[in-house]
């Protein structure tokens, strides 16, 4: 137990190292005092520019796979069913330290990099076909938002039928009486781990949920495949407009209280 504690405990240190804000003192900027006010990877590409952002990226989705890789082998565990907590352990608590990180007050990101490092090594079936999904999303609507909210709550789905069709594929059609895939503490920890995930997604998005349903989220509207026909008169479009004053109401919101 030691060993978990350990590895829960360090890696939520390694998570608290926010790659926007770590960056952003280098640069002598607080990424979270513009845009959106969030310290997260798209905020990173409103304010800072896109190279900015791919290194916060990558030093996001790094943290997550550094934690569930290396911390569970520098302190192993001492039987079977521990270890199959460990991984998963260590890659939520980098997850919830990026999103309340210790070096910068507890305010972070949202912690969707840092997810879908995590689930890149726990689980690179589902995570791929996730991330997919994500992708989708935000080219057909632009929305980082509403394709993150999806992408959270689509995890443990597809995890769960991942591994039925794993199980299906070993031993044949479930028989009664036989045992379900995840009544093994390796599926199990997975499983669980999806579940919590989708739950922490849906707490950080809660203002983006909420601006969705009143119509006031941000959007990446140059960024999206099939766009409104450009207006010929010499009207600015709507889009413009509308996005600069959701950007200033989702500053306003994301400073109300705990950043999401």
């Amino acid at each position: 137990m030691t060993e978990l504690l350990l590895v829960i405990l360090c890696a939520y240190l390694l998570g608290s190292v926010s790659g926007s804000l770590v960056l952003g003192r280098l640069r002598g900027v607080d990424i979270r005092s513009s845009g959106s006010g969030n310290a997260g990877g798209t905020n990173a590409l409103r304010s800072q520019g896109v190279t900015f952002a791919l290194l916060v990226i990558v030093i996001d989705i790094g943290k997550g796979v550094l934690a569930v890789l290396y911390l569970p082998a520098w302190w192993p565990a001492a039987n079977a069913d521990l270890a199959a907590w460990q991984p998963v352990s260590a890659g939520l608590a980098a997850i919830i330290g990026h999103v309340w990180p210790l070096y910068f007050g507890f305010r972070g990101g949202k912690g969707m990099a840092t997810l879908a490092g995590v689930t890149a090594v726990l689980m690179p079936g589902p995570g791929l076909l996730v991330l997919l999904l994500w992708l989708m999303i935000v080219l057909f609507s632009a929305y980082v938002g509403l394709a993150s909210v999806c992408a959270g709550l689509a995890l443990p789905v597809v995890v769960l039928l991942w591994q039925i069709g794993a199980d299906v594929a070993r031993h044949g059609w479930y028989q009664p009486g036989a045992q379900l895939p995840w009544s093994e503490s390796a599926q199990l920890s997975l499983l669980l781990f999806a579940v919590v995930s989708a739950l922490l997604v849906l707490w950080t998005h809660r203002d983006n949920i909420r601006r969705l349903r009143q119509g006031r989220e941000y959007r990446f509207e140059q960024r999206r495949w099939f766009r409104r026909p450009v207006q010929t008169t010499a009207t600015p479009p709507a889009d413009q407009g509308e996005n600069e004053a959701v950007q200033q109401d989702q500053a306003a919101d994301d400073r109300s209280g705990n950043p999401p």
